[in-house]
């Protein structure tokens, strides 16, 4: 070493802290780098990727070369430093231990910590080239490789530590996969980002929540006068309605208007054609989970379910219109105008009806009331107050200010919201 040029010394110095920050670096980005990324790649024929994923496949003989060459490299590192120290200064315990403590700072700001932050920085950038120069080195010393793995299992089979591959799948909960999709809001436009998530909210949203009251159902009582029924008939807003007997919990039907309006059009409506033409309806629990109704819908080609409690009472109705609505938000309206529009108004207000469900207000005007506990606006204020209010009575819920404007038969039939304080000035949707 004696005979080498000081400045040519200095340059192999170099070469050291250069080596010794690759396999830094080369190691975060490898383990920084997002496997969901890394196999899109793979399967857009990166080759780079490809080589990648095959390490990463054996991370414990990548993790071996890594840390072998790292350790190799700063070990001649220290070694060249005492060389060039001994020859400027002298061998003495001062200069030594000044190339000790000069030694380790190198080491640490050009070896180690400085490579580590770009390597988390920017893993796909770094660990795809790296590859190029890992794979090689891992066949090269593959026999050595081989004799350190065998002692580092024999140390885990002590410990009673089974290592594990990268090439296994991770497993993510539908919770963690919200967060990936809030933390590619960047990558994606807001209406996809939207999407997703209403996708993952489908299995805790039940039928109930999004369903039509019962005492919203446009529903024809087949005991009415044939003149009622061709009125509904002719100003119905939907193309599938119920038929009851009786009473509206008493459904014995579905009627597609379809196929009886060449009926009414020849004035050849009868009761009895009527009944002949009702589908038989399709009832759901109203626990059912979203997402398993949507597949029902699709199993059983239905398009409308009658919902009923646990007791068999009806309690609503739910449409595959109103799961799709769910999911990427109202796309169209069938129902007439009414103050259950949900429209801010000029003075900051609102004015709902008491079945207004709440997960509609919420979405409309922009509101956070709780969706725990009561599905409409009537349940929600009758069990803060623990009592049927009276008119003109006002409360605040959930920081939302309203005031009761209309009671009656033991129900809040109209509502008139404001807008919270902290949204005041912000732009009506």
């Amino acid at each position: 070493m004696d005979d080498i040029p000081l400045g040519w010394q200095f340059g192999l110095l170099a070469i050291l802290l250069v080596a010794s920050g690759f396999f830094a670096m080369a190691e975060t980005a490898m383990m920084a780098l997002n496997r969901y990324r890394l196999k899109a790649l793979v399967r857009l024929g990166n080759r780079g990727a490809k080589i990648t994923a095959e390490l990463l496949a054996k991370t414990d003989k990548l993790l071996s070369v890594i840390l072998a060459g790292n350790t190799l490299v700063n070990a001649a590192i220290t070694v060249l430093a005492s060389v060039i120290t001994i020859q400027l200064i002298g061998d003495n315990k001062t200069a030594l231990g000044l190339a000790t403590v000069g030694v380790t700072v190198l080491i640490l700001v050009f070896g180690e910590i400085t490579p580590k932050i770009i390597g988390a920085r920017y893993p796909e950038k770094i660990a795809l080239p790296a590859s190029f120069i890992l794979r090689p080195l891992l066949k090269s010393f593959g026999a050595a490789l081989w004799i350190i793995n065998l002692m580092v299992s024999a140390v885990l089979a002590v410990l009673r530590i089974r290592p594990q591959g990268s090439d296994q799948p991770q497993r993510l909960t539908m919770e963690e996969l919200r967060v990936l999709v809030f933390e590619a809001a960047q990558f994606m436009p807001k209406k996809h980002q939207s999407i997703l998530v209403n996708l993952f909210d489908l299995e805790r949203i039940t039928v109930e929540d999004v369903m039509t009251p019962r005492s919203r159902i446009e529903a024809i009582d087949i005991g009415a006068a044939l003149e009622t029924i061709n009125e509904q008939l002719a100003t119905a807003y939907h193309t599938r309605l119920p038929v009851y007997r009786g009473e509206p919990g008493t459904v014995i039907g579905i009627l597609h208007l379809r196929r009886v309006l060449h009926l009414a059009q020849r004035n050849e409506l009868d009761h009895e054609r009527i009944e002949a033409l009702l589908s038989e309806p399709y009832f759901v629990p109203s626990s059912t989970p979203l997402f398993a109704q949507l597949q029902y819908f699709q199993e059983n080609h239905q398009r409308i379910a009658l919902v009923v409690d646990e007791y068999g009472e009806l309690q609503g109705l739910v449409t595959l219109e109103d799961i799709i609505e769910e999911i990427i938000g109202e796309f169209t309206t069938t129902a007439p105008a009414s103050p259950s529009a949900f429209r801010w108004e000029e003075d900051g207000s609102a004015l709902v009806e008491g079945t207004a469900p709440l997960r509609e207000l919420n979405r409309k005007l922009g509101l956070t009331l709780p969706l725990d506990g009561p599905k409409t606006l009537n349940g929600l204020i009758l069990e803060y107050l623990q009592d049927i209010p009276e008119s003109g009575v006002s409360l605040k819920i959930a920081e939302v200010p309203m005031e009761i404007l209309q009671t009656e038969d033991r129900i809040v039939r109209r509502v008139r919201v404001f807008r919270p304080p902290e949204r005041t000035g912000a732009a009506s949707p």
